[in-house]
């Protein structure tokens, strides 16, 4: 008589077959196969924040591992990063001089400011070096707010966009390869992209819009790096407020209307289903993630804690936005990435 087998034993369904998964990982080399995309240093852009005190070396607390530099410390800091395979930067200007900021951010472009003496110093020191520059008036206005304002303490946003486009093209005019305008004013892509056209440059400069970017509570780091906090008020009159995803998606699609070149958005870790429609909308695009300073003192101050390993915490952070779709990332992590690319 032939016994049955019992059913633990019994031959595997196809749908069983299917289901057994972990040969396809189990081996380091298999599980670097499961990506679609790899990161790689080219990917990587690195923020620097550029003072107008020409020796400044400064620390920021809430940003470990980042300064400030003046414009005679920052080749030094730049030239072993080069080396290791840094392709690209964007330059935050710092005003910190008595009587620097006004009320039109007029120190943004000045030919002895922060900025074009760095794209200058940057373009002969390191000439292979992609040079963006971040296009705001936060950092110059002596209001803290992005753009000009009317009496009333509104913006004018006629009045911000033509000043937003003329420091445009005097950044791209001293050497910047890209201009990547954070104000998150109506049209001023379409005013960048007619003042470059105007001075011979729109073959030559790259427009990366921040056009997804949300208002929140992830930039105070930043803040104190670029000495950029409002005096007055919020800026969630122009930012996106957090739950406006159809909002973001009207932005995306208004500035590839108006002409940008890439996209960026941010922040990145909170906003990963914002990213991944951007990387829809935006297809013909390369879309850039943000990984903004709150995001990485938190992971920082994680790894103080000992809960979480900064290195593997990074490289998964990183990954989600590839993941999402991004081509790109402005990333604090850059100086460590370049060498944990070069160990693996």
């Amino acid at each position: 008589m032939i016994q049955k087998h019992s059913a633990e034993y019994l031959p595997a369904t196809n749908t069983e077959i299917y289901s057994i998964l972990q040969g396809s990982y189990n081996h380091p080399l298999t599980r670097e196969w499961q990506s679609e995309r790899h990161l790689t240093k080219s990917m990587f852009i690195l923020p620097l924040f550029i003072s107008d005190i020409a020796d400044d070396e400064t620390a920021i607390d809430s940003l470990p591992g980042i300064s400030r530099f003046g414009i005679n410390k920052i080749a030094s800091y730049l030239t072993p990063l080069v080396a290791k395979g840094l392709r690209s930067v964007i330059l935050f200007g710092v005003p910190l001089k008595e009587g620097s900021k006004d009320p039109e951010g007029t120190s943004a472009d000045d030919p002895e400011g922060p900025v074009i003496q760095c794209i200058k110093l940057l373009r002969n020191k390191f000439p292979d070096l992609y040079i963006m520059c971040d296009v705001c008036l936060c950092e110059y206005t002596s209001h803290g707010h992005c753009g000009i304002l009317r009496d009333s303490g509104a913006l004018n946003r006629d009045l911000s966009v033509r000043r937003l486009a003329a420091v445009a093209v005097n950044y791209a005019k001293a050497g910047a390869n890209s201009v990547a305008p954070s104000d998150m004013m109506d049209g001023r892509i379409l005013e960048i992209k007619r003042g470059l056209i105007e001075a011979g440059l729109e073959n030559r400069t790259f427009v990366m819009s921040y056009s997804a970017k949300f208002s929140g509570g992830l930039y105070g780091p930043f803040r104190d790096a670029a000495c950029s906090a409002p005096s007055f008020g919020d800026r969630k009159s122009y930012q996106l407020p957090v739950t406006g995803r159809g909002l973001a998606r009207r932005a995306l699609k208004r500035d590839i209307q108006e002409g940008a070149d890439g996209i960026i958005a941010k922040p990145s870790t909170f906003y990963l289903d914002i990213m991944k429609e951007a990387a829809e909308i935006a297809q013909d695009l390369p879309v850039c993630a943000y990984h903004v300073s709150g995001e990485y003192a938190m992971l920082h101050a994680a790894a103080e804690k000992g809960i979480v390993d900064l290195k593997e915490i990074a490289f998964e952070a990183h990954n989600g936005f590839l993941r999402a779709g991004a081509r790109l990332i402005i990333s604090y992590f850059t100086p460590d990435f370049l060498d944990w690319l070069t160990e693996n």
